[in-house]
């Protein structure tokens, strides 16, 4: 089942073999894009985890999104829903390609993943798993309406990293922040 959102400004589908090559290899190997998410991939590496986003979809019925750029049909970026074996909680995360900074794009995507999550999938409850330094997730997720949980370890490899911060939301929460219009009102530049 093709599940496709879309934003203001991005459309969110499966990732595909297309996207390996269109920005998914070169966001992976970027020592910066990737310093709070393990480090730099080998281009090998990276591939394998695009086959791992992929195979989520086919195990579970859903997997984070590649996100593309409406206005230019490129990838910006992963987001949304992530649930390995032996992660803290139900997860929608993101992950955008440097040049994809500082424009507003994870706030607008992590919405639409939560939304889909709490509605869609049925989700309780949505954790975001954030290094303690990483300062611009921290925001985004405080936007989107989520608070610091809890300080969990995450499964191996990840657990390398050391503890994580767990910030979370119930649907409840969601619901109430939307319907209040909060959600809407958050000014962003994550």
């Amino acid at each position: 089942m093709a599940v496709i959102l879309e934003t203001e400004r991005l459309v969110l589908r499966m990732p595909s073999q297309a996207d390996f090559g269109a920005g998914w290899a070169e966001f992976h190997t970027d020592p910066e894009c990737m310093r709070y998410l393990g480090g730099a991939m080998a281009r090998s590496v990276a591939w394998r985890a695009l086959a791992q986003v992929v195979g989520m979809w086919s195990l579970l019925g859903f997997g984070q999104f590649s996100a593309i750029e409406k206005a230019t049909g490129r990838w910006v970026g992963r987001v949304g829903p992530w649930r390995p074996e032996g992660w803290p909680a139900p997860e929608v995360g993101w992950l955008f390609h440097r040049d994809a900074w500082g424009k507003g794009y994870a706030t607008e995507a992590g919405r639409a993943c939560l939304e889909h999550a709490f509605e869609t999938l049925g989700w309780d409850f949505v954790g975001h798993m954030i290094h303690p330094d990483n300062l611009p997730s921290q925001a985004v997720a405080q936007r989107l309406g989520s608070r610091l949980v809890d300080m969990v370890t995450l499964p191996p490899p990840m657990d390398a990293a050391g503890p994580t911060q767990m910030w979370g939301q119930t649907a409840e929460d969601w619901r109430q922040s939307a319907s209040s219009g909060a959600l809407r009102s958050s000014a962003s530049n994550a």
